[in-house]
């Protein structure tokens, strides 16, 4: 079992008031928090070894590369790539999104076709809309249920000889469904279609192992599993990022460089123009160091035990409906009590220092298929407590009692 008493003294902010009252924080999917070993090392590298990497013979510069370096191989092995350079530092998930869809504009034309589910994030809707406006290539949609799933038969359907690209997320954020990537994977393997999977919402719960997937490209954000904003990584196989052209150009991403032609470095160069978000990328490896550390397995049945029992308590509360009530679920739960705007019971919730998100989560698709204007969503971490749920109950219905 997980100390957590232990684990909360790793968080400072954790200690913290918020008007007045204990900081109750139930905003993990927008943004984990930051345990003291990420902030040390964070410190550890302005206080000791700031430089820039991969171009300075001095001391501090081939230390810095070299922190630099042993963090990328963090990812590779807590991910399971093949090879350190199939994986590219980014600033974060859409980052990685937007530098495969670029790089696919050499690679459609009009006519092929581009999948995506119906509960992405928009950062996983709006590059592939651009995508298809710059070659021609048409968007189809997988729909979903009432439950939050995804009508895999409609996929099967949508899938055929035209299909190229398949996109789709690992973990719905605003509804915590775990959606099937193998299967969605194998199958547009089958027809010779490439597979991007959207693991932002999926990292901090789950330990995708690339290689058992045969996904052709994975991508994740630091900030949603313990690190700092501002970073995150883009796994590709290797043969489809030597397909892809540069997404941008400057230092670094070259071999050489005359007026008349430039030459690319080799991967994972080709995809990291200028100088990178340094110490994000050796806090993003201490984030992953610490969190193995704890363990992924004992993780995900702790936040398990932790959303069935909100679940329960929440369902307890007169009026609320819980939207996204798949089978395979990570511990997010979005939810409304009916006549109230979650806008207003998360203003309340707040004044009682419990930080929640409301409005559509970045996914609006959604919201006009339940037909709301958003939802209250609570998102688990491995460092919240059931006092906290029940803090958290005791808000929701005191809330209601104001409001209805």
């Amino acid at each position: 079992m997980l100390d957590i008493k232990k684990i909360r003294g790793d968080f400072p902010i954790l200690n913290r008031e918020v008007n007045g009252k204990p900081l109750v924080y139930l905003d993990n999917a927008a943004t984990s928090q930051t345990p003291k070993q990420v902030i040390d090392a964070i410190v550890d590298y302005y206080e000791n070894y700031n430089a820039n990497i991969h171009r300075g013979v001095h001391a501090l510069s081939q230390e810095a590369t070299d922190k630099y370096e042993q963090a990328r191989i963090k990812i590779q092995k807590h991910f399971n790539a093949a090879k350190s350079h199939e994986i590219i530092f980014t600033s974060g998930t859409t980052h990685g999104i937007n530098l495969v869809a670029s790089g696919f504009t050499s690679l459609l034309k009009a006519g092929d076709e581009i999948v995506v589910s119906a509960m992405e994030h928009h950062s996983n809707i709006v590059p592939w809309q651009m995508l298809c406006e710059r070659t021609g290539a048409v968007l189809k949609v997988i729909p979903m249920n009432d439950e939050g799933e995804l009508v895999m038969q409609q996929y099967d359907q949508l899938l055929s000889d035209r299909t190229q690209l398949v996109f789709c997320n690992h973990v719905s954020n605003a509804l915590g469904t775990v959606n099937p990537i193998a299967e969605i994977i194998e199958k547009a393997h089958k027809l010779g279609a490439a597979v991007l999977v959207d693991g932002a919402q999926a990292a901090p719960h789950i330990k995708a192992d690339v290689q058992a997937l045969d996904v052709d490209f994975y991508t994740v954000s630091a900030h949603k599993m313990c690190g700092p904003t501002g970073v995150g990584m883009l796994y590709g196989k290797e043969e489809w990022l030597n397909k892809l052209p540069p997404y941008q150009g400057g230092g670094e991403m070259i071999a050489e460089v005359t007026f008349e032609k430039t030459t690319y470095a080799d991967l994972p160069h080709k995809f990291e123009a200028g100088t990178p978000n340094i110490c994000g990328g050796i806090a993003f490896g201490a984030a992953l160091a610490y969190m193995n550390a704890i363990s992924f397995d004992q993780i995900a049945e702790y936040e398990h035990d932790l959303l069935e029992y909100a679940t329960q308590e929440l369902l307890k509360v007169e009026g609320l409906r819980i939207y996204g009530t798949a089978k395979k679920k990570t511990s997010v739960i979005s939810f409304n009590i009916e006549g109230v705007h979650p806008y207003d019971i998360g203003t309340i919730l707040d004044k009682l220092g419990i930080a929640v998100r409301t409005g559509h989560h970045c996914a609006q698709p959604i919201m006009d298929f339940y037909g709301i204007p958003g939802t209250v969503r609570a998102s688990f971490s491995f460092y919240n407590t059931k006092d906290e749920v029940d803090v958290l109950v005791e808000g929701v219905k005191r809330a209601r009692n104001m409001l209805l």
